[in-house]
């Protein structure tokens, strides 16, 4: 999945619905609001409420500086 996917800007957080962030260089959507990770597997993101992972302290911080993908 790259950045300017258009699919980016419709994807949301399973749990509170709020806008995900690509972190292209893990693979992964992030919802820095609830610190938790979604991985992408072959370009397909993984957004089942028990497939989001807790994201380490740098991954968060990287997340929280990224571009959103609100529509």
């Amino acid at each position: 999945m790259s950045p300017d996917d258009p699919l980016l800007g419709i994807l949301v957080c399973p749990l509170d619905k709020g806008p995900l962030t690509l972190l292209p260089t893990q693979d992964a959507l992030v919802n820095p609001r609830l610190k938790l990770r979604y991985p992408i597997v072959d370009g397909i993101p993984q957004l089942l409420p028990s497939s989001g992972a807790p994201l380490a302290d740098t991954a968060a911080a990287a997340a929280d500086r990224a571009p959103r993908t609100e529509g």
